[in-house]
């Protein structure tokens, strides 16, 4: 009978999966923070073209994880 202590078991047959629907979520997010610019004073243009500049960082490392999840 299982300790209802014990860790369940690492199941990462979906991880690639989900790894790209967050790509896709992100994606999404940065193009309605692009909207969101046309409406935005000078510092809030700043602030989201950073802010999308770490999504997209986000987003390579996220395609580096599915490539290292399908090589494996």
């Amino acid at each position: 009978m299982p300790d209802k202590y014990d860790p369940k078991p690492d199941d990462r047959s979906d991880n690639a999966e989900k790894l790209e629907g967050m790509i896709h979520d992100t994606l999404e997010s940065m193009d309605e923070a692009e909207e969101t610019m046309e409406f935005s004073s000078g510092q809030e243009k700043e602030q989201i073209k950073a802010k999308n500049k770490r999504r997209q960082e986000s987003v390579k490392g996220m395609r580096q994880e599915i490539k290292d999840e399908t090589d494996h």
